[in-house]
């Protein structure tokens, strides 16, 4: 799980940062310069680092143990902007409370 776990986490906190750039872009793109190239520098960026954390959290699913609804929030998470970080927050807490429950539980 720490492998696939870190992968879901840097994941989801780079698609935060991606989105960061993209939301800078677009201030200078609509309301300060009106030049674009933010946008075209974050806007790949950010659709490629979106789908990373798309796939990282359905590799992640098995591993972690989530539910259906779980992997779904995980999924829709990536679309408000810093989504992905109260989701990953959750899910590392969830992991943390995981590995401290007694054995046999």
């Amino acid at each position: 799980m720490p492998n696939t776990f870190r992968f879901f986490r840097l994941a989801a906190f780079a698609e935060a940062v991606s989105w960061t750039g993209l939301l800078i872009g677009m201030v200078f793109k609509y309301l300060v310069v009106e030049n674009e190239i933010g946008v075209k520098i974050f806007g790949p960026i950010h659709g490629a680092l979106f789908i990373l954390y798309l796939v990282s959290v359905l590799l992640t699913r098995p591993v972690a143990g989530w539910s259906v609804r779980a992997t779904l929030v995980g999924l829709i998470a990536s679309i408000p902007p810093f989504g992905t970080l109260f989701f990953e927050r959750w899910a590392a807490k969830k992991a943390a409370d995981r590995t401290l429950e007694p054995a046999g539980v």
